[in-house]
């Protein structure tokens, strides 16, 4: 139930969905001067949520926290979480990437460069979900098709969410005496991960990757001139999503923080 009501109601919270909320009280209410302050708060919602300005400046807060190393780092596994796929299934013509697939490219890269001898892929289906693959089954498919050997390869495919993917992850690693490992994860998802992980006592080396935003696209958008400012101030869908799944992100840290996971 837990993992239901986790994935339910942030959609209640996050800008599309508060806006929604807000719609449907000035719908309902009856005088003529909430229903405005309804109307005028579903329209915030919306535009601060779907605002160029903000989705990337709480995408900077997050993504800047973890950085890629300078040179190839060394560990004793590559822990690569689920999020980056696309399972194979009609009519579709195999498993494909999404738009967070470079977490699987720099994973099988980082394992080529020698950074790792094994890949553990960390993720399962929700209980909901019927579909014919999990997450690190579609990982390892893509993995392999790359040229990374099986035997190279371990599957947790039982996790639901972050904090599932730390705790089943470190158990496989504990039984394999596995201490130090690279975290491959967006760059937005990393700061979460990695306390999750280090509650589970590992040492954990952040190899965060798919950045929103780089530095100097961030430099840039400071120096545009006035109708880029503008067009940036109208709100959109892409920027919308961008700003939710930062949301996300925070409210999971707030969320795990009071349930004492961290």
């Amino acid at each position: 139930m837990f993992v239901f009501l986790s994935k339910l109601l942030p959609l209640l919270i996050y800008p599309l969905g508060l806006a929604c909320i807000f719609i449907f009280l000035a719908l309902t209410l009856r005088r003529a001067n909430r229903q405005r302050v309804a109307l005028i708060a579903a329209l915030l919602c919306l535009w601060l949520g779907g605002n160029r300005w903000v989705a990337l400046s709480l995408a900077r807060s997050l993504e800047q926290r973890y950085l890629p190393p300078d040179s190839t780092p060394h560990a004793e596994a590559i822990v690569l979480l689920g999020g980056g796929t696309e399972t194979w299934d009609v009519p579709r013509p195999m498993t494909e990437i999404s738009s967070a697939g470079d977490r699987i490219l720099y994973a099988a890269s980082l394992y080529r460069q020698g950074a790792a001898p094994y890949i553990l892929v960390s993720g399962g289906l929700l209980d909901w979900n019927r579909l014919p693959t999990t997450p690190a089954e579609d990982m390892t498919a893509l993995l392999t098709f790359m040229g990374v050997p099986a035997e190279a390869i371990w599957q947790q495919n039982a996790s639901r969410n972050t904090y599932e993917d730390a705790m089943y992850c470190a158990r496989i690693l504990r039984e394999k005496g596995i201490q130090r490992i690279l975290l491959v994860t967006s760059a937005a998802h990393m700061p979460r991960s990695v306390h999750l992980f280090e509650a589970q006592g590992l040492e954990v080396l952040p190899a965060p990757v798919d950045y929103t935003i780089t530095d100097s696209e961030w430099r840039n958008e400071w120096r545009a001139g006035p109708r880029a400012w503008l067009i940036g101030l109208i709100p959109s869908a892409d920027h919308l999503a961008t700003t939710t799944r930062m949301l996300k992100e925070y409210l999971g840290m707030f969320i795990y923080d009071l349930r004492g996971w961290y």
